[in-house]
C-alpha cells in the first residue's frame, strides 16, 4: 500500500545553513494537501508509562500508571489524526505498530536494546515483535549503552536500518560518545561513504517520581550535535508517523517519547500514512498570541488554553515536534499573524530547546514582535523524587495563563 505522505518525509538535518527570508512567509497551506516544501531553509542547530506490571530483569524500573491530563479548548480544535475510518491505539501501541509495518516493509530493519526481545521493553514498544521477527532483528543486549549503540551506528554504515532503544534516555548519556562523533559525523568524516540510517529512540522526561536519574530531558544534550535529527512525539497520531519516517529517513534520527504519554489513546488512521520530520503541527488556531510547545506541555498548554478563553484569549498553540531543524515556516507565519510568543517546554531552562527556538524566532522575525519572547522551561536542578515537589520544578497550566496575560497586556 502506497505511503499517504503528510508534507514529505524530511529533507534531513546534516545540511549546511541556507537564507532564511522571513518577508516571504505565506499562509501554510492546507493538512490533507500540503506540497513538499523547498529543502533550502535556515536550520537552527538545536536541539505514559508501562502496561507490564514486571519490573526488568536487567535492571528496576519504575513502572506507574500513567495519566495524560485532559485537553480541549472551547475553539474548534484540529484534531493530529483524520477523521473517518480508523482504529484506537495506546500511544505505545502506536509506536509498536508504526515499528512492526517498516519491519514488514524492509528486512533491513532492526531492533537492538536492554529487553526489547521477548520481554518486549521496559514499556512494551517491541511487544511480540521478537516472536514475529526473530532473535537476530529483535536483538536484546547486555547493559551497555555504549557498546550497543556503537554495534547499531556500524550495523547501519553497513546497510541495515537499526532502531536503537535506551531503557531510559538518561541511560544514552553512557553513549554520548557513539551518538556524537561517530552517529552524527561519520557521513560528514568519511567524504559521503557512509550514510547512517540509524533511530535512537526511547523515554524521557519527568515521570511520577522516578527520581533524578530517570527524569532527564537529553534533548538540550543532543541538540548541539551537527549531523543529528531530532523530532518528538505527542499523540499515538504523531509517534506512528514519526517512527515510520524516522526509520525512512538516512539520516540518524533521535525520537523523544516521554513516560507520561504512553497509555494517550487516539484514533489513526487505517491507511498506512507517515508524517514530515521537519514539519510543526497547528494544534489550535488562533490570533492573540503564539504559543510553541512539544511533547507532554502540549497538554498542559491545552488545559491552560482552556481557560484563557474562557477570558477573553484567543492563543495559536503550536506543537513544534520538529526540534531540529525548527519549522521556521510555521512559526514564522504564526509569527506574523499575532505578533507575540509564549515558548512552554519540560526541557531545563540553561540551554535548552526554548533558548534555541527563542534565539532562532529574535533572528528571524524580531521586526513582527510586539512583547520579548517569554520562555517557560523547568527550573536547573536536579528532579526531586517528592512528589510535590517535582510538580514545582516543572511548569504548570496556572502558570502558562499566568505568563500569556502578561505578554497581551
Amino acid at each position: 500500500m502506497a505511503a499517504r505522505i503528510h508534507g514529505g518525509a524530511g529533507a534531513g538535518a546534516a545540511t549546511a545553513l541556507s537564507t532564511f527570508n522571513p518577508k516571504k512567509l505565506v499562509a501554510p497551506p492546507s493538512r490533507t494537501n500540503l506540497p513538499a516544501r523547498n529543502s533550502k531553509r535556515y536550520i537552527v542547530s538545536a536541539a505514559a508509562g508501562s502496561d507490564g506490571s514486571k519490573k526488568s530483569l536487567l535492571r528496576v524500573r519504575h513502572s506507574q500508571k500513567l495519566i495524560a491530563n485532559a485537553a480541549v479548548a472551547t475553539k474548534a480544535e484540529e484534531s493530529s489524526a483524520p477523521t473517518g475510518t480508523g482504529h484506537e491505539l495506546l500511544l505505545f501501541e502506536a509506536l509498536q505498530e508504526g515499528l512492526e509495518e517498516e519491519m514488514d516493509r524492509d528486512p533491513h530493519v532492526c531492533v537492538m536494546g536492554e529487553d526489547v526481545g521477548h520481554y518486549g521493553g521496559s514499556y512494551k514498544v517491541t511487544k511480540g515483535l521478537a516472536d514475529k521477527f526473530g532473535d537476530l532483528r529483535v536483538l536484546d543486549t547486555p547493559i551497555c549503552e555504549n557498546a550497543f549503540t556503537g554495534m547499531g551506528i556500524g550495523a547501519a554504515m553497513t546497510g541495515l536500518r537499526p532502531v536503537i532503544e535506551g531503557m531510559n534516555m538518561g541511560f544514552l548519556l553512557l553513549a554520548f560518545n557513539q551518538i556524537s562523533n561517530n552517529c552524527g559525523m561519520l557521513h560528514y568524516t568519511s567524504g559521503g561513504q557512509f550514510t547512517i540510517p540509524v533511530v535512537i529512540r526511547g523515554p524521557g522526561g519527568v515521570g511520577r517520581q522516578l527520581g533524578a536519574e530517570h527524569s532527564q530531558r537529553l534533548e538540550s544534550y543532543f541538540q548541539s550535535i551537527p549531523g543529528i535529527q531530532m523530532v518528538a512525539c505527542s499523540t499515538p497520531y504523531n509517534a506512528k508517523g514519526l517512527m515510520k519516517a524516522a526509520i525512512r529517513s538516512e539520516n540518524p534520527v533521535i525520537l523523544f517519547e516521554h513516560v507520561l504519554l504512553y497509555n494517550l489513546k487516539e484514533k489513526i488512521p487505517d491507511e498506512e500514512y507517515i508524517c514530515n520530520l521537519e514539519e510543526a503541527e497547528m494544534v489550535r488556531p488562533g490570533e492573540h498570541i503564539t504559543i510553541l510547545t512539544y511533547s507532554r506541555m502540549r497538554y498542559h498548554v491545552m488545559q491552560a488554553a482552556k481557560t484563557l478563553v474562557n477570558k477573553g484569549y484567543d492563543p495559536e498553540v503550536i506543537d513544534i515536534r520538529s526540534l531540529k531543524p525548527f519549522d521556521l515556516h510555521t512559526i514564522g507565519n504564526s509569527v506574523k499573524k499575532t505578533h507575540r510568543v509564549l515558548i512552554v517546554e519540560e526541557c531545563m531552562r540553561t540551554g535548552g530547546i526554548g533558548a534555541s527556538l527563542t534565539a532562532a524566532i529574535n533572528e528571524n522575525f524580531h521586526d513582527y514582535l510586539d512583547a520579548p519572547v517569554m520562555c517557560l522551561s523547568s527550573q536547573d536542578v536536579p528532579t526531586p523524587y517528592a512528589g510535590t515537589l517535582e510538580e514545582w520544578t516543572v511548569v504548570q497550566p496556572a502558570q502558562i495563563v499566568t505568563a500569556v496575560e502578561q505578554l497581551c497586556q
